[in-house]
């Protein structure tokens, strides 16, 4: 018995260190995806080619065909012009393209983008060590307080990014702000939120733990992704419409905003990640709601976290439909996906610390 506590004892003070470990790792991610944005910026040579690439491939659009040499029977070769294919931007989009990332299209921005990226992974694996060496310590699911939640939430959001950077998505310029908040987070977790190991209350004694909370994690985690997208969709989209009319953005804005995707692409992007993940929010609740019928003996009893996972639903639920509709699109379903992402967050801070309930666990 006491062999088993001193074990139990030293796994929690192992998951102490790697959890401060990966956040000296992410503190070199966020260095080196600084030096990516600060050093990575295109030379004149570059901006030219690529101004004089796109006017080319401008002009050959604007041509209407496409020569094509076939052989002919008798010899020689007969020249076919195919018909210009038009493909129509959804209305209020620009035809702007995608800017060259972080990196500005530069070899040594790159390389710094590369090591980044590397710390990042590094930093990931490291933190997820951290939280299965805290779930052995307790012998449970890490997720039994605010500090284990916050443990789990930032390491499958950036379990996200890698994923979409495995899959080849375009998504490198999520690096920064995610790392950013990423220390953030860790930080205020082992500083404000910071709980010893313990055993759950009896009514967190279900297999409904593994399924509902882990469900609100991912959802969370995927919601965040989304959040950045909408806030970085605005600032790209106002530079954008400056540029449109003839104004000249500073210095600092057209550095950063440039090398972003277009407004419009990150406003599908993020409408993609927010509808993708809607569905299994939706199922986040309705287990919610089984599982409090098998610890309380009801499943709606009207509890904060009840009520705000709810209205953070709804929230979701009238963006996507704002954004399916012709009026709602752009930075008004933007602004709408905003306010329903500070819903989940009052959700996830405000009623765990703020708001007493059935659902406050271990001090938070």
């Amino acid at each position: 018995m006491i062999l088993a506590a001193t074990t139990n004892e030293s796994l929690a003070h192992t998951s102490n260190y790697l959890i401060y470990s990966a956040m000296a790792v992410y503190l070199l991610a966020f260095f080196a995806h600084m030096a990516e944005w600060i050093l990575g910026s295109r030379s004149k040579v570059a901006r030219t080619a690529a101004a004089l690439t796109a006017d080319a491939s401008s002009s050959a659009a604007d041509s209407g065909t496409v020569k094509v040499q076939v052989a002919k029977k008798g010899g020689g070769t007969a020249v076919l012009e195919r018909p210009k294919v038009v493909t129509r931007s959804s209305s209020g989009n620009r035809d702007v393209p995608d800017g060259p990332g972080a990196a500005g299209g530069d070899a040594k921005g790159d390389l710094y983008g590369r090591i980044a990226v590397s710390f990042t992974v590094l930093a990931f694996l490291v933190e997820f060590s951290g939280v299965l060496t805290r779930a052995l310590s307790v012998q449970r699911a890490p997720w039994g307080n605010m500090y284990e939640f916050n443990l789990t939430f930032s390491t499958v959001a950036v379990g996200v990014y890698v994923t979409l950077l495995a899959l080849k998505k375009n998504v490198r310029w999520l690096g920064l702000p995610l790392v950013t908040s990423v220390l953030l987070d860790l930080g205020l977790a082992v500083t404000v939120l910071y709980t010893a190991s313990d055993q759950l209350v009896p009514a967190l004694h279900s297999y409904w733990l593994w399924i509902h909370v882990s469900t609100a994690i991912f959802c969370g985690a995927v919601f965040y992704v989304g959040a950045v997208a909408t806030i970085l969709y605005l600032f790209r989209d106002r530079y954008e419409a400056k540029l449109a009319e003839g104004g000249k953005p500073g210095n600092f804005a057209t550095s950063v905003l440039e090398r972003l995707p277009a407004a419009a692409s990150l406003d599908k992007f993020a409408y993609r990640v927010n509808a993708a993940v809607f569905p299994l929010w939706t199922f986040t609740i309705i287990a919610g709601a089984i599982w409090a019928g098998d610890a309380w003996g009801r499943y709606w009893g009207w509890d904060p976290k009840e009520v705000w996972s709810f209205i953070t639903w709804v929230a979701y639920a009238c963006y996507l439909h704002a954004r399916a509709t012709a009026g709602w699109k752009g930075r008004k379903a933007a602004t709408l996906a905003l306010l329903a992402f500070g819903c989940w967050l009052f959700n996830y801070y405000g009623v765990n610390i703020f708001v007493n309930g059935k659902h406050s666990y271990a001090g938070v």
